[in-house]
């Protein structure tokens, strides 16, 4: 079993995404170590604040099976298939570590360099992988959160229910 880690986030809906999302991904992958959920304004446009948060999970699969499941989940919670980088989203699913994997082609670069870019998905990674070790970088990710530039207040946890309602 291989142990990977996806950031969530949505700023459409946000409870109901993010709830959905976390749900999704429990019947994909079974049991997750989920992070906290933080708040953090949208990033590279104007638009509503965006709920983020990363969960692990162990698989067997191959990584890039993972990452059309992840695609998949996106379109059946209302992502277009048009939409861009940077903009509102219903649900965002990127998988950002796949154990030691290193890939970086067309379709998917891991580890996922948000990972260093971002406040929003790197402090909930170190949350729940404290001592991990980046596979290129050689630093875990609670070193890595420690050493980020905090200038500003950039996001702040949020008490969400992650139960999505029965059906």
């Amino acid at each position: 079993m291989t142990i990977g880690y996806i950031s969530i986030g949505s700023n459409i809906e946000r409870n109901k995404h993010i709830a959905a999302g976390v749900q999704a991904l429990h019947h994909l992958f079974g049991e997750l170590v989920v992070s906290s959920v933080y708040e953090a304004d949208a990033v590279g446009f104007p638009g509503a604040p965006f709920y983020n948060l990363v969960v692990g999970f162990n698989s067997e699969l191959d990584v890039h099976t993972i990452a059309q499941l992840l695609r998949k989940l996106e379109f059946a919670h209302g992502r277009p298939a048009d939409s861009q980088k940077f903009s509102a989203r219903t649900l965002d699913l990127d998988l950002l570590l796949y154990g030691d994997t290193v890939i970086n082609d067309d379709s998917l670069q891991l580890p996922r360099p948000d990972i260093e870019r971002y406040a929003f998905v790197l402090e909930p990674l170190a949350e729940i992988a404290p001592d991990l070790q980046h596979p290129l970088l050689q630093q875990s990710y609670a070193q890595l959160w420690a050493a980020m530039a905090k200038t500003k207040p950039l996001q702040w946890r949020v008490d969400v229910a992650l139960e999505a309602p029965p059906e």
